[in-house]
């Protein structure tokens, strides 16, 4: 009976925000109770607890990774992206770890084993059970049905996702994931497509692999469960293909997405420790956000890497566009932008490592960085550094600042020029996967 006159209450509310208007409405939550308030707190805290205040550590370690796995190539550089039919060949330190083994399927949370960059303490759901999706609906949002992605997601205890068939979800609204899953969708082919957006909102140690996201649009909200142990109201979604807001502990991994409503990853309201890397980005504008805004000072707490992407056909901007935090942009293949590719405001701190570069014909379009609505005067202090950045087509990089030395320079280890790009990024994106072959 408790139950049931909550919900009415929350109905209640839910048609009144519908014909008033509130000032000030947090991340989509109509009604930022007790239950919001405690994971707000707790978010915060696990955002500092995952701070490193020595980040050039993080970004040492990762290109060391880099050098130890090509040397393993005898220098072979490959440009045969997504076509290589050979025997499995790992050209990535990520990748290393887990892909050529055939027996991946029998092993799958070995994949938690394997991040690096600012990621590289996520877990996901290692040491939970494995729950496959069944059923590709999402008829019911407030009570999901048991088989569906939504119902996994909102579990309580650790768990490790996996799709029983390829299949394609439309979202009727927002995904809430709670803390500590996996969703790992290698050996199928699974499409979030054509609905709502995935969120992770003060929410830890998350693991997405082998998704593709594309389509996806704003949605007018409603009641949606968001554990198995809360509800409440949702206002409009903006319609990202993944939102991160107050999370930490996240790694994104051959991921493909295209085409969604706003951001195609947008990363804001205080997250860090997060790596995005293996995957392929297309058509799209606003590409990636990574900050909430120009006065959201709890942005500076975050740190992210973006590793061995490929930022392709029909990208537009914001590859990412960046605030406050420190951002590592290692061995990623930019082949493709229309305006610009990384952008920013609020001095935010950029170290550009071992990319390709490829400039737009357009000799407008030539320079790689927008210092956002921000004088000289001022963006001249901010620290964007390029090292071993392969420049094509007349791209230029305009550094500033001080390049930021937190460790001893005979500890520095640099990255791999951006003259192996092709090599490191050589399968981005989604894999295919049989069980019992490498992927």
């Amino acid at each position: 009976m408790a139950m049931e006159a909550d919900h009415k209450l929350k109905l209640l509310l839910l048609c009144l925000l519908m014909t008033i208007t509130i000032p000030a409405l947090k991340a989509n939550i109509g009604e930022f109770d007790a239950e919001w308030e405690r994971r707000q707190e707790e978010a915060e805290k696990s955002a500092k607890a995952a701070y490193k205040p020595e980040p050039l550590h993080i970004t040492t370690h990762l290109n060391r990774q880099v050098h130890k796995t090509l040397e393993g190539l005898n220098g072979t550089r490959r440009n045969l992206r997504h076509h290589y039919d050979g025997p499995c060949q790992v050209t990535n330190p990520i990748d290393a770890c887990w892909r050529c083994d055939p027996n991946w399927d029998q092993d799958r949370q070995k994949l938690a084993d394997c991040a690096l960059g600012f990621g590289h303490e996520t877990t996901g759901g290692k040491g939970g059970r494995i729950y496959t999706v069944t059923d590709p609906s999402d008829d019911n949002v407030l009570e999901p049905e048991e088989g569906t992605l939504r119902w996994a997601v909102i579990q309580p205890e650790p768990l490790w996702i996996i799709f029983k068939d390829d299949m394609k979800i439309e979202l009727k609204e927002e995904l809430m994931v709670t803390s500590n899953k996996t969703i790992d969708a290698r050996g199928c082919n699974v499409h979030i497509q054509g609905g709502a957006q995935i969120t992770l909102q003060y929410v830890q140690n998350i693991i997405i692999s082998n998704l593709h996201v594309r389509d996806t649009v704003s949605k007018d909200g409603g009641m949606v469960r968001d554990s198995t142990g809360h509800f409440g109201i949702r206002t409009a979604s903006d319609g990202d293909g993944i939102s991160l807001f107050g999370a930490s502990n996240v790694w994104i991994d051959h991921v493909s997405a295209s085409n969604c409503a706003d951001g195609l990853i947008d990363v804001v309201a205080g997250s860090t420790a997060i790596t995005i890397s293996n995957s392929h980005f297309t058509d799209h504008n606003d590409v990636m956000l990574f900050g909430s805004s120009d006065s959201y000072y709890k942005d500076e707490v975050m740190q992210i890497t973006l590793a061995f992407n490929h930022f392709g056909q029909g990208l537009i901007q914001r590859m990412p566009r960046c605030r406050f935090g420190f951002f590592h942009v290692v061995n990623n293949d930019y082949t493709h932008w229309i305006m610009y590719a990384i952008g920013g405001s609020s001095h935010p701190t950029i170290l550009s490592q071992g990319n390709r570069y490829i400039a737009p014909e357009n000799t407008a379009a030539k320079e790689i960085c927008n210092r956002v609505n921000t004088a000289k005067s001022e963006w001249s202090k901010w620290s964007w550094t390029s090292e071993g950045d392969l420049f094509l087509n007349g791209a230029t990089f305009t550094e500033s600042g001080s390049p930021i030395r937190d460790i001893p320079n005979e500890d520095m280890i640099t990255a791999k020029p951006g003259s192996y790009v092709t090599t490191l990024t050589m399968f981005a994106g989604p894999l295919k996967c049989d069980e019992g072959k490498p992927c």
